[in-house]
């Protein structure tokens, strides 16, 4: 006989078949769990389920819909959005994200943190960014994405500002904030735009070896330079998540976890599915 309960875990388990690709695993879940609110030993127990709100989040970035677009197989958007903004205001995505680069690394047979790295900068559209520039070598109205990764291409930090600040100084204010969370991070890679006093100055102040490797016009055609081509390579992985093609965002902090969700998603099920 169907009692109110059995119906109720039936109910869950077709659910949960209904499988997105962009879901949470069994094995994924494993590793993002520590780090959720665990429930209350007093009062009222929460009756959302945070594993439908990671994979709403996770299926709102990367396929570009909008908040009230969510499938009706998750909670309701007001819901997945309020848990969100608690989660942005606890830096969780960002935590998750590292944790999850550390695991990967040594996964891979190397250090958990990094010493070398490469940065770059992306200019994207934003057309309700506040504030926003004009990147006049691009041609682009927005922001731009002033990031540093590893050697293998895995996110380390991001700095989101107007697209018309200059490369130098958003890679300056990004070696002024990186030694905080990756304190063996010792060597940087950059290109020809990277190369000015104030940068150079801000680099040896803190201990770093900035490597400026420059693009050669002896022989005609593409190539490849050496290091830098991993953080296009990173560039890459960020736009196959539609809502990270453009920044759509109007504050910093839901477009800077935006990217950390994709990233972190990406780490996390390069662990758990190897």
């Amino acid at each position: 006989m169907w009692t109110r309960a059995s119906r109720g875990r039936s109910a869950n388990l077709e659910k949960r078949a209904r499988r997105y690709p962009t879901d949470l695993t069994d094995e994924e879940w494993v590793i993002v769990q520590p780090f959720l609110t665990s429930p209350p030993r007093r009062g009222r127990k929460p009756v959302t389920d945070l594993r439908e709100v990671l994979n709403a989040l996770r299926d709102l970035a990367r396929t570009g819909g909008g908040w009230r677009m969510l499938p009706k197989d998750f909670p309701p958007w007001q819901t997945v959005h309020w848990w969100f903004r608690r989660f942005v205001r606890r830096l969780l995505f960002r935590t998750i994200h590292d944790v999850a680069l550390m695991l990967d690394r040594a996964r891979d047979g190397r250090e958990e943190s990094p010493s070398a790295g490469i940065v770059d900068s992306q200019s994207v559209k934003a057309p309700m960014a506040q504030p926003r520039g004009f990147d006049a070598g691009k041609k682009i109205v927005g922001r731009k994405r002033h990031i540093a990764v590893d050697t293998d291409g895995r996110l380390l930090m991001v700095n989101l500002t107007a697209a018309d600040i200059s490369d130098s100084a958003g890679a300056q204010a990004m070696v002024a904030a990186v030694r905080q969370r990756w304190p063996w991070l010792k060597h940087l890679f950059a290109d020809g735009a990277c190369d000015r006093t104030r940068l150079m100055d801000a680099a040896a102040y803190r201990d770093f070896v900035l490597e400026i490797v420059r693009r050669t016009n002896a022989e005609p055609g593409f190539k490849v330079l050496p290091r830098r081509w991993v953080v296009e390579r990173t560039f890459g992985w960020l736009t196959r998540w539609r809502r990270l093609v453009r920044d759509d965002e109007q504050r910093l902090k839901v477009s800077e976890a935006m990217i950390h969700v994709a990233m972190a998603s990406l780490l996390s099920r390069r662990i758990a599915h190897p």
